[in-house]
């Protein structure tokens, strides 16, 4: 009996035409990449989006836990995979199409392009986006297939390879190009409209003056931190532009108001050393960091708020956060971080800080203040945390070393208290039994005019200190360190995990003379 029903290609052919079909997807991510670098018009940016929702908030919070920042690397990772498979799929589909309708070699390329460069546009609403991706994705499709009218249709081992190569080549490509296209743009974008690299002398002289107080320690940061941690909900920031960013004041006011970057600006600021702490941070972990921060008190630029309820801060990266009104009133709106603008990673154009509080109220990438007549649940409270009071007391210990003369040992830390300051650290040197009392770094300088250079504040409202401590020891021992705050409140001894309100409990660690 005869058949009209087409025979069905071998299943090697299928899985090598598949395996096309990723290298494709992998030469259109790369192109995307190569476009635009690390943007939000990225193709996996949004993909990375999907993956974060879609993700048990339990999932979430043992990530963050457990993982720390390589949680987050993994979901991008993740991201990327779906990225190039869900594009492989879609180049697949497009290249059995025209095989179907026994269209030329060209045309079925042609196709392949067309569909990659849609669906990316449609993702990612990036123009050249989708041309990156485009091209990268043409140049993989036509390595698998020679072009001659004669040519079979069918997927072999030679054409599989060609791929393969095409797509490495593609990535290899794209990871250059990208790096270089992704550069931090709030230096170029911000520096046109200031002063561009000049030094500011008050700025210098903070700086200068922290250096002269940060104590000697190995493997310690000093007072004004060499690199600053990092927290975000995306895979990919916001790249905002200075000209079209604006922060809206709504809600609950007599009257909504904008502020562009350049009212902004032109108000009178100040330099403040201000410390940030992941509410996710461990006991000991290092998600804690300290910059001079240049920028606007929110009582100067909004002095008639309203004295009930609560406010929400939206960001351009569609986070929120809510907090009582009281602690926004002493906040602060930043747009320069160490005398430079403010990075895009750290929420370039501006950015809020609210003294004494974890990290995830300090908004970045601020565009609205909503005045909220009732409380509400800001973003990580829907998630099951409430990071949204003051820090807790904390000590830390990051520093032991030897300090050359024989049987003596020197350790160090940071310890932070929020607005509560730090009155003093306590080190025990035998489990805790006895208590002896540390050296302190002297407090940061208070809040300077950025104008004059004036003082506001004799000392930092919102900063860490150093400590350490040195002592005779020739056996294995542990260390305890605890500190007390400006009040003359003990930290807490009960060890608690961050989760959900924050780490407690004093730090320990096993020291050995012998080995340092």
């Amino acid at each position: 009996m005869e058949s009209n029903s087409t025979p069905r290609r071998p299943v090697r052919t299928r899985v090598l035409e598949g395996a096309v079909g990723v290298a494709v997807g992998l030469g259109a991510v790369s192109g995307s990449y190569a476009a635009v670098g690390a943007d939000p018009t990225f193709i996996a940016a949004p993909v990375a989006g999907w993956v974060t929702a879609l993700t048990p908030d339990a999932v979430i919070t043992w990530a963050i836990l457990t993982l720390g920042s390589l949680g987050q690397s993994l979901g991008f990772a993740l991201a990327l995979g779906v990225s190039v498979v869900g594009v492989g799929v879609v180049a697949a589909g497009s290249r059995a199409l025209a095989r179907a309708t026994d269209a030329d070699p060209l045309v079925r390329h042609a196709l392949t392009v067309l569909a990659v460069g849609a669906v990316t546009l449609v993702l990612t609403g990036g123009l050249l986006s989708a041309v990156g991706a485009a091209l990268g994705a043409g140049v993989v499709s036509l390595s698998a297939h020679r072009l001659r009218p004669t040519a079979p249709a069918r997927t072999d081992r030679r054409g599989f390879l060609r791929a393969v190569a095409a797509a490495a080549a593609v990535t290899g490509a794209g990871a250059l190009l990208g790096t270089r296209s992704g550069t931090d743009s709030a230096t170029s974008d911000v520096e046109s409209a200031t002063t561009g690299g000049d030094t500011d002398p008050v700025v210098d002289d903070l700086l200068s003056t922290a250096s002269a107080r940060t104590l000697d320690l190995p493997d310690l940061d000093p007072l004004v931190s060499r690199e600053f941690y990092q927290v975000d909900i995306n895979s990919v920031d916001p790249d905002l532009s200075v000209a079209a960013w604006s922060l809206r004041l709504t809600g609950a006011v007599d009257e909504p108001r904008a502020f562009d970057y350049d009212e902004l600006t032109s108000l009178p600021a100040e330099h403040r050393f201000v410390t940030l702490q992941c509410v996710g941070d461990g006991l000991n972990g290092k998600k804690i960091d300290t910059a001079l921060w240049t920028g606007v008190p929110i009582a100067d630029l909004l002095p008639d708020l309203p004295d009930e309820c609560c406010v929400m801060l939206r960001a351009a990266d569609d986070y929120y956060e809510e907090f009582p009104m009281g602690a926004l009133r002493n906040g602060f709106i930043a747009y320069r971080m160490n005398g430079r603008p403010l990075p895009r990673g750290h929420g370039y154009p501006v950015r809020a800080l609210i003294p004494g509080h974890w990290g995830e109220i300090n908004v970045k990438w601020l565009t609205e203040i909503e005045v909220l007549e009732e409380p509400v649940d800001g973003y990580w409270e829907e998630r099951g945390w409430h990071g949204t009071g003051p820090v807790n007391t904390v000590a830390k210990l990051h520093s032991v070393s030897s300090t050359g003369d024989d049987g003596r040992v020197r350790v160090g830390g940071h310890a932070y208290a929020g607005t509560r300051g730090i009155e003093r650290v306590e080190v025990s040197t035998d489990g805790g039994t006895s208590w002896a009392e540390a050296t302190l770094s002297e407090p940061l300088p208070g809040a300077v005019d950025a104008q004059t250079g004036e003082a506001r504040r004799e000392e930092a409202e919102d900063a860490w200190r150093m400590w350490a401590y040195e002592y005779a020891a020739a056996d294995p021992h542990e260390v305890v360190v605890r500190a007390v705050d400006g009040t003359g409140q003990l930290q807490e001894e009960t060890e608690r995990r961050a989760f959900p309100r924050g780490p407690t409990g004093w730090v320990s660690r096993r020291v050995d003379p012998r080995r340092l």
